[in-house]
């Protein structure tokens, strides 16, 4: 089953394009890392999904309908889109449980009771089942990432959309993210990643889009892209990211 389609999607700054042309799709259980140097598109593409970017021209299509359509209500859309940024954006005046039940609670409907017990599932699965009750600041850089990813998890989304969530990690705090959100991948979660971890891509992602200028320059399964990409673009841009 399709779960997001796009389609010629383009998204300019001014005079600068930074999307051109962008077709995507994307299936249930499919994890789709976006790949590509720093301003090629990556980050834009992904808050264009979740409609925090109004597009100029194309179609994004989700769970079959056309949430591109101005008339459709952003806020509808994402009740059923998570997204975890760069920076953790927790608010810093609830605990880690409250940041995670908000959404649920106040957008769902979903029962105090019933959110706690989700949340407290979900933190314990990401070993934060002692950090419930404290507040964001006497948490780790990794610690918040994890507990901003069970926030987002808490609404049950159909659709978790990952823009370069260790980006802002000391290296020895990366491995704990990419642990959890691997444990996503094989649990059947349909995900968009953009990322600059190539070893993660390559074990995790079902789909590898490698993006530059605001194109997809190519797509593929990970062995085909890191071991034989078509496009010399790719092969540039693989030869200095990848050790050796």
């Amino acid at each position: 089953m399709t779960v997001l389609e796009v389609t010629g999607l383009r998204k300019s700054y001014a005079d600068k394009v930074v999307l051109r042309d962008v077709d995507l799709a994307v299936d249930a259980h499919d994890v789709v890392c976006l790949i590509g140097a720093s301003g090629s598109g990556k980050s834009t593409l992904l808050r264009c999904l979740n409609l925090l970017e109004k597009i100029d021209d194309g179609v994004i299509a989700f769970e079959g309908e056309e949430v591109s359509d101005p008339r459709v209500d952003p806020r509808r859309v994402r009740q059923r889109m998570g997204m975890v940024f760069q920076a953790y954006n927790l608010f810093p005046h609830l605990s880690v449980l409250d940041n995670c039940t908000l959404a649920p609670r106040r957008v769902h409907g979903v029962p105090r009771q019933d959110a706690e017990q989700r949340a407290r599932e979900l933190l314990a699965r990401c070993g934060l089942a002692e950090k419930a009750e404290v507040h964001p600041d006497r948490l780790s850089g990794g610690q918040q990432q994890r507990a901003a990813l069970v926030r987002a998890l808490c609404t049950a989304p159909t659709l978790l959309l990952l823009d370069e969530i260790t980006a802002a990690l000391d290296p020895e705090l990366v491995g704990e993210v990419l642990q959890i959100v691997g444990e996503l991948a094989a649990d059947g979660t349909t995900m968009v990643v953009a990322t600059h971890e190539m070893a993660f891509a390559r074990e995790v992602a079902t789909r590898v889009c490698f993006l530059d200028e605001g194109r997809i320059v190519e797509q593929g399964t990970p062995e085909a892209i890191f071991t034989a990409p078509r496009e010399e673009r790719t092969r540039q841009f693989l030869r200095r990211v990848l050790p050796g």
